[in-house]
């Protein structure tokens, strides 16, 4: 059975506190359960504390076969970021945006140089998505024409060619990985246009795509919705992905979710990303092969424990 376990992004204290509170010990060094095995959903660097120690925990419960892990958008960012192109530019690049997003992770491997493009060799290693016995976990999204065409092509992985492609815009490799790792996106009008968590100005929004949208409205639909948008029908011409409801259970992370109370998007998909790195709560959620999600499995490390 797997404990889900959301985004971490460098906060190695609370996923002491959250893997303790899950009946994980540590065993030689490595965080151990008697029965159960971790699943971490991507995410592990970038923006908190103790970047260098959080990688060790989960690195090291996956070598020993106590856990699992997939790639974040963060991890795939950190590739791109490090892959030096012929010219001497970087696939991803060294600008302000950029580097505001890994200034934490830069921060804390400047003198361990060797270590980080060891890190970088092993975020190619995780795979993309996971599909086991009875549950499915990725990044962000799941789409079933998404998911094949990774496994087919490239066997769930990122390779350099995968990598290369994915950042050319408007080929089927770079639509694939950003809605994979990423979340679907639409949109909206340029008067819409708002400011996500980092300032920076958008014209798109992310869709939460498990919702039923033919009866939907924007704000049921979008994040960071406009508010004069928000009672608005949402329109049929988008359309977002069809997970049947008999599908086995998908775990994601990635959509900054906020609030004390974690809960289910549907019966069988569900976010654990509750926004450990801007003052919110780590989250995991015990599972125990049921097929209809349940919030009463939740546990839940609160970041700022209430007075």
């Amino acid at each position: 059975m797997y404990d889900i376990i959301g985004d971490i992004h460098g906060h190695a204290t609370p996923l002491k506190e959250l893997l303790t509170k899950l009946g994980y010990c540590k065993q030689n060094g490595v965080w151990k359960h008697p029965t159960r095995k971790a699943i971490f959903v991507g995410d592990f660097i970038d923006r908190g504390p103790s970047i260098r120690e959080a990688l060790h925990i989960v690195k090291d419960m996956v070598d020993n076969n106590s856990a699992l892990a997939v790639m974040g958008n963060h991890e795939f960012n950190a590739i791109a970021y490090s892959y030096e192109l012929t010219d001497g530019q970087f696939l991803r690049p060294h600008n302000a945006k950029n580097d505001d997003q890994h200034k934490k992770t830069l921060e804390q491997f400047m003198n361990h140089s060797n270590e980080w493009e060891a890190w970088i060799g092993w975020f190619y290693q995780l795979p993309l998505f996971l599909e086991l016995d009875g549950l499915r976990v990725v990044h962000a999204c799941w789409d079933d024409s998404n998911i094949d065409w990774l496994r087919r092509g490239y066997n769930g992985k990122i390779s350099d060619s995968l990598l290369l492609e994915a950042h050319d815009k408007g080929t089927r490799a770079y639509n694939v990985i950003e809605e994979t790792l990423k979340g679907k996106e639409i949109k909206i009008p340029d008067e819409y246009a708002w400011r996500d968590k980092d300032g920076h100005l958008r014209n798109a929004n992310r869709v939460k795509w498990w919702v039923d949208s033919p009866k939907a409205t924007y704000g049921d639909v979008l994040f960071n919705c406009p508010e004069s948008l928000a009672n608005e029908p949402f329109p049929s011409s988008h359309n977002l992905v069809s997970y049947h409801p008999e599908a086995p259970p998908v775990f994601i992370g990635h959509y900054w979710l906020e609030g004390r109370r974690p809960f289910v998007q549907t019966g069988n998909i569900l976010c654990l990303d509750y926004s450990i790195a801007k003052g919110g709560n780590l989250v995991a959620y015990r599972w125990s092969g049921e097929s209809q999600l349940s919030e009463s499995n939740f546990i839940v490390i609160n970041s700022q424990p209430s007075k």
